[in-house]
Formats: C-alpha cells, sequence, structure tokens
C-alpha cells in the first residue's frame, strides 16, 4: 500500500467518529473561526440563563406581568437555544451544558427573593442582560465569518429587542 495514501486516511480518520463507514464522499470538515465559537458558546450559556431565571420569574414574581415576562424568556430563549443546537451540531461546535459562575450566582440569588423585591431586581437585570445581549447580537451579525450563525444573530436581535422593549415597559410600571 502507498505510505501517503495511508496518511491521508489517518488524517481523515482524525476528524470523523469511529462510526465513520468507509464511504468518505460525504465527510464534510468544518473548520470554524474561533470569534464564531465563542459567540455560540457565550449565546448558548446566556440563553439558558434567561430560561432558568425565567422559570424562577414564573413562581417568585409577585406581578402577572412580570411572571407572563418570564413564561416568554422560557418559550422564547428555549427555541433559540434548539435552533443554535442545530447549528452546533451541524459544525461540530460543542456547546456548554451548564450556567457560568456568575449566571449561576445571580439565578442563586433570585431564587432568594420574592414579591416586589424580585420583581424589581429580576426586571433591572433582564434590561441589563438584554443590553449587553442586542450588543452582542449586534457585533456577531456583522462580524460572524459562518453565514449559519451569522443569519442565527441576526434573526434573534428583533426578538431580543422585543425583550427589551418589554422588560424596560414592565419595570417603568413597578
Amino acid at each position: 500500500m502507498d505510505s501517503t495514501k495511508n496518511k491521508n486516511d489517518s488524517a481523515a480518520a482524525d476528524h470523523t467518529s469511529t462510526s465513520m463507514s468507509k464511504d468518505t464522499t460525504n465527510l464534510v470538515i468544518v473548520n470554524l473561526d474561533k470569534g464564531d465559537s465563542d459567540f455560540a458558546s457565550k449565546a448558548a450559556m446566556g440563553g439558558m440563563a434567561e430560561v432558568a431565571m425565567g422559570r424562577i420569574a414564573e413562581s417568585n414574581a409577585k406581578s402577572q406581568r412580570v411572571k407572563n415576562f418570564g413564561a416568554m424568556m422560557v418559550e422564547d430563549h428555549s427555541q433559540g437555544g434548539d435552533k443554535l443546537k442545530q447549528i452546533a451540531s451541524q459544525k461540530n461546535i460543542i456547546l456548554p451544558t451548564s450556567l457560568s459562575s456568575d449566571d449561576q450566582k445571580h439565578l442563586d440569588e433570585l431564587r432568594k427573593k420574592s414579591g416586589d423585591e424580585f420583581d424589581k431586581d429580576y426586571m433591572k437585570m433582564m434590561i441589563k442582560d438584554h443590553k449587553d445581549d442586542i450588543k452582542e447580537f449586534q457585533k456577531a451579525s456583522a462580524n460572524c465569518k459562518d453565514g449559519d450563525l451569522r443569519n442565527f444573530a441576526i434573526n434573534s436581535l428583533p426578538v431580543l429587542q422585543k425583550h427589551l422593549d418589554s422588560a424596560k415597559a414592565i419595570a417603568g410600571n413597578q
């Protein structure tokens, strides 16, 4: 056997799972830009945090508007997370499966609150988080090299803006 062929076969095997068939005509190796994969990871972690905090809002909030906002966070960020997971699986991006220590700290602090105090602090946090998210997603929509991630960022911006507008409206009525 030709030694060059062995080296090529070995290189291809490094980029596939052990269940790879002998037919490599459909082999796709995706080299993703570090900035793109960092965006995907941050977006996934942020979405998980929004879902977790939304669930707490559904139970700890006093105001029905805040409870409804929490439910919207759970629904919208779960859908966004599912879309991102689809893209990540196609691109071989490993997304985080747990919250960052900062997000976990915020979650633990929120769990201790209820009533008016919860409503005020949660909505303040949602305004700050969504302002930050919008900046990150705008940056990704302009800078992502991967078209699927760029489109994910672009398509997520109206939803994030809706969340920010809603959070501001609710916070203004407290």
